[in-house]
């Protein structure tokens, strides 16, 4: 019997729809996405290993660039705490300061890395000027007049009743005497907890660590 020839059509897929669906979804990642912010405060920090995140709530920043100055930075939602420390400085050292200036401070990406007897003026500035400012720095490697001490008193004020979360980052050209500076400013206020802020770097194959994580599929093997 001769054989019954099923006769070929061709075969169209309707593509509107996912057409429209791919549109819509990349207007949406568009429209949500958030580019990282550029770093008011650039540093190149020292590469670690680390297992472990830290909690990003409550954060309060000590930065040290390649000269050794000094900054303080606050984590931006922090805004009664950010209030509540330029209260404190400008009644302790009686600056002054007023709502326009302390508003300042409370703006995405503000830091202090200046010395009390330019604090005032140092709020003033508006976004572009800052952009161009070259600050001196809070002093800290005077023994005699680290100002980190009152910074540190302030936000230890600030924050009392919370738990806090101190964060110190430094160039990896960091000089020493800066960080002497800071670390007993730190001891004066008994803060004695604080975490550093290195670039991550994967943990270098063949070591414990290495092998560790292996074994337990990179969890945690610290006691909570």
């Amino acid at each position: 019997m001769p054989k019954v020839k099923v006769p070929r059509k061709s075969t169209s897929v309707d593509m509107t729809a996912m057409c429209d669906v791919a549109f819509l979804l990349l207007s949406f990642f568009i429209l949500t996405t958030k580019f990282k912010p550029t770093e008011a405060l650039a540093v190149t920090t020292p590469k670690s290993v680390s297992t472990k995140p830290v909690d990003s709530k409550n954060m309060v920043i000590i930065t040290m660039d390649k000269e050794g100055k000094a900054y303080l930075s606050i984590g931006d939602e922090n805004t009664e705490q950010k209030d509540a420390i330029l209260d404190l400085v400008s009644q302790w050292k009686s600056l002054n300061l007023t709502d326009v200036e302390k508003k300042s401070f409370r703006a995405a990406g503000a830091y202090i890395g200046v010395p009390f007897s330019q604090l005032k003026s140092f709020l003033q500035l508006t976004p572009d000027q800052l952009k161009n400012f070259k600050a001196d720095g809070i002093p800290v490697t005077d023994t005699a007049n680290n100002e980190m001490e009152v910074w540190m008193r302030a936000v230890n004020s600030a924050f009392q009743g919370e738990k806090m979360n101190l964060f110190v980052k430094g160039d990896n050209d960091a000089k020493y005497p800066s960080f002497k500076g800071i670390m007993t400013a730190l001891k004066k206020n008994e803060i004695f907890k604080f975490s550093m802020i290195t670039d991550p770097q994967g943990v270098p194959e063949g070591t414990d660590l290495w092998k560790t994580q292996q074994r337990t599929g990179g969890r945690s093997t610290d006691n909570e």
